[in-house]
């Protein structure tokens, strides 16, 4: 894991990421783009192994981007 954590933070710094990138960072925008892009939250809940949904809703946040579009679409 350490390792894995060198690799990323090396190759965040090559692509001039000023935030701090680490495993956990990318399972967390996996997550989100995932579901961003319509993927079902049981789907990502598989792909990243957790028993519960509770645990994969941690991981997933609100893009106010597609919020806006969903509410539009619904609500005209």
């Amino acid at each position: 894991y350490v390792t894995v954590e060198r690799v990323i933070r090396k190759l965040a710094r090559a692509a001039g990421l000023k935030k701090r990138v680490t495993p956990h960072v990318l399972r967390h925008s996996f997550a989100t783009i995932s579901l961003a892009k319509g993927m079902d939250v049981r789907e990502i809940q598989e792909l990243l192994g957790h028993a519960s949904l509770r645990t994969t809703q941690v991981y997933t946040h609100i893009v106010r981007r597609r919020l806006l579009e969903d509410y539009k679409r619904v609500w005209g």
